[in-house]
C-alpha cells in the first residue's frame, strides 16, 4: 500500500507548474496559471487560466490539453469564458484529422481540420501551450501542424532551436535556450527555456507582448 501511495503521489506531482505575468508595452494586461501533469498513460496534461481582467469584459481562457507520450495532441477541452459569447471547445485527434466541437448557450457546431505527422494546439493568447512546440525544437528547421481552436484555423509553423543566448527574465540577465516559431498570423514567436526545459518567456513583437514568469516561480 505505500509502494501504491508514493508511485500515485509521484503521478499528482507536477512536472512544472507558475504564472506568467502578460505585457503589452510593458503594461499588464493579463495573468497565466498553469501546471503540466504526467498522465499514467504515458503521457501528460496541461492545464492553463489566463485572465484578461484589465480591460471590459473581463476574458478567461481556460485549456485543458491532453498530450500523448510523444507530445502530440490527444484531446481539448477549452473553456471560452467570455459574456460576449461563452463557449466549450472539446478536441480530439483521430485518423489524419481534428474534429473540435463548439458548444455554446445558442450554438453547436463542429469543424474538422487536417491533422499533420505531428500536430499541436496553439493560442496566441495562452502562453504555457508554447512550451509543448518548444520541446519538438531542433538545431535543423522543422514544420509541423498548429490547430487554433478559438480561431477555427489550422496553419503549418517551421520551428528551430538556436541554442543558448543571452536575454533577460523580469529584467535581470539570463543565457537560456532560445527557440522560433515562424510562419504564423503573429510573425516570429520567440520562446525561452532553461536547459531542462522550462519555458521562462514568450515574445511576440509583432503585438507587442512579452509573457514572463514571474519572479520566484
Amino acid at each position: 500500500m505505500i509502494a501504491l501511495a508514493a508511485v500515485l503521489a509521484s503521478l499528482q506531482a507536477p512536472l512544472d507548474s507558475g504564472v506568467f505575468v502578460v505585457r503589452q508595452d510593458t503594461v499588464e494586461i493579463a495573468r497565466e496559471s498553469f501546471r503540466l501533469l504526467p498522465s499514467p498513460a504515458g503521457g501528460f496534461t496541461l492545464t492553463a487560466t489566463t485572465r484578461y481582467d484589465r480591460g471590459r469584459p473581463v476574458v478567461v481562457l481556460a485549456p485543458l490539453v491532453a498530450f500523448t507520450a510523444d507530445s502530440q495532441l490527444a484531446t481539448l477541452q477549452y473553456d471560452v469564458a467570455d459574456p460576449r459569447e461563452p463557449v466549450r471547445i472539446l478536441g480530439q485527434l483521430g485518423r489524419g484529422r481534428v474534429t473540435l466541437r463548439y458548444l455554446g448557450h445558442a450554438i453547436e457546431r463542429a469543424r474538422e481540420f487536417p491533422a499533420g505527422a505531428v500536430t499541436l494546439v496553439l493560442d496566441d493568447s495562452v502562453f504555457a501551450l508554447y512550451a509543448a512546440a518548444a520541446w519538438r525544437a531542433s538545431p535543423v528547421p522543422a514544420t509541423f501542424t498548429v490547430i487554433y481552436p478559438r480561431g477555427a484555423r489550422r496553419a503549418t509553423l517551421t520551428i528551430r532551436d538556436l541554442g543558448l543566448e543571452a536575454t533577460t527574465v523580469n529584467r535581470n540577465p539570463a543565457a537560456l535556450r532560445h527557440v522560433v516559431l515562424s510562419g504564423g498570423a503573429d510573425g516570429a514567436v520567440h520562446l525561452w527555456l532553461t536547459r531542462d526545459g522550462r519555458l521562462l518567456k514568450v515574445e511576440i513583437p509583432a503585438r507587442r507582448v512579452v509573457a514572463e514568469r514571474a519572479p520566484g516561480d
